[in-house]
């Protein structure tokens, strides 16, 4: 490995670090937004849908510039879009605009997705999985970092903005510095004939999409929806529900994020171990509906901060996890199945905002979390349906090394 492609990997996890931030920037800034822009907390929720209209409609398109014109272009072109979002946001003097920057940073997010994930994958080729899983590491860790540095920067009665600017300016100097690396080119159709062997040898029938595929869309979908809900509603649940100030409300994100990047950590280190998957992606909704039954029902802030770190913990992964999978049923086609699931947590991101927002104006915001709880099921259900057709399809006296390898490709 060259040394300019671990420097090119290291700008990229810059990016998602950063990309943290960015996840829960307007939801942890909601009450100065609201007041700037003369709205309320559902008004802001449609702000961060915006975001997920940005994705969603160029998903397809950005996944096509990538294999045509490589992968640096667009990681270098989201950081542009990323900082101009995050200076322009503080600086809008209407909501209309604001709205114009949201989806400009939707559109950044489709990008940095299209460049960054193959290009991991490309950079690490016999370690995929945990490269990709590492993506959620750093977004994590971003997150975890920005309730503090909001604190610190009202603690000081500086403008708000400045949590804005400071990650908009690492962004900018990430993407000088992605100027001066390069990506590795793509390496289409080596070893090609080897993988494609093992993956056909290990199945005993042909996956079929509208099934395990449509199964694992969903998951991309509730699993997408999970951790939005919770980003954007969190602080406000704090707040309303359990009485909390404004600056520890602002800390349950902390909490969360604390619990998702431990989860990630763990899990890059046992995936290559011993734990699949498919395991997971049915053990970690139960945890999430257990963890979200238990701040429903025990209102008490010491236990909403702990459940908050839970929650975090058993959300963070799955739709990686949902991707290695799909790619692993339908290895012929990986770049098609992986938009179907992308596709899934764009349309996620726009929804789930829209659906929240109209439910926190009817005064009760438990309702919210209600839904959530009802997403978790449905995560789970699906998992247990590509538990059984993972059974019914894949051939078990294949050697446990064998598997084990197969399930980490392309996370």
């Amino acid at each position: 490995m060259k040394n300019r492609h671990l420097n090119t990997a290291t700008g990229v996890y810059m990016n998602y670090f950063l990309l943290g931030m960015v996840n829960i920037m307007l939801a942890s800034n909601m009450s100065y937004l609201s007041e700037q822009w003369d709205t309320d907390s559902a008004g802001i929720s449609y702000i961060i849908a915006a975001i997920g209209v940005g994705k969603l409609l160029t998903y397809a398109y950005t996944g096509y510039l990538s294999d045509k014109i490589g992968r640096k272009p667009l990681v270098y072109a989201s950081a542009f879009g990323m900082g101009i979002f995050l200076i322009g946001i503080p600086l809008s003097p209407s909501y209309q605009l604001a709205f114009v920057f949201a989806i400009l940073a939707g559109v950044a997010n489709s990008s940095m997705d299209a460049g960054s994930y193959p290009g991991l994958i490309e950079i690490f080729p016999n370690s995929a999985g945990s490269a990709s899983v590492l993506v959620k590491a750093f977004m994590s860790a971003g997150a975890f970092l920005l309730p503090f540095m909001i604190l610190f920067i009202s603690d000081h009665d500086m403008f708000y903005g400045y949590a804005f600017f400071i990650p908009a300016a690492i962004y900018l100097i990430n993407m000088l510095f992605l100027f001066t690396v390069s990506f590795p080119s793509n390496p289409k159709g080596k070893a090609s004939m080897p993988e494609n062997t093992t993956k056909k040898s290990k199945f005993k029938g042909k996956p079929v999409l509208r099934k395990e595929g449509f199964a694992l869309i969903l998951i991309g979908f509730t699993s997408t929806g999970l951790f939005t809900v919770s980003q954007i509603w969190l602080p406000s649940y704090g707040q309303e529900a359990v009485g909390m100030s404004i600056a520890n409300s602002i800390k349950l994100l902390s909490y969360y994020s604390l619990g998702a990047l431990i989860s990630v950590l763990v899990l890059s280190v046992l995936l290559k171990k011993f734990l699949q998957p498919i395991t997971v992606i049915m053990v970690y909704p139960i945890i999430t509906f257990i963890s979200i039954l238990t701040i429903l029902l025990v209102k008490i802030p010491i236990i909403v901060s702990i459940t908050a770190f839970f929650i975090g913990l058993s959300t963070a992964g799955v739709f990686q996890l949902a991707i290695t999978i799909m790619t692993e049923f339908f290895w012929e086609k990986k770049g098609t199945v992986t938009g179907f699931v992308a596709t899934a947590a764009g349309l996620a991101s726009i929804v789930m905002p829209l659906i929240t927002g109209m439910m926190s104006k009817s005064g009760n915001i438990s309702i919210i979390f209600i839904f959530d709880a009802f997403l978790s099921i449905i995560g789970f259900i699906s998992a247990v349906y590509v538990y059984y057709r993972h059974g019914q399809l894949v051939d078990k006296n294949k050697k446990p090394e064998e598997e084990k390898v197969d399930f980490r490709l392309n996370a």
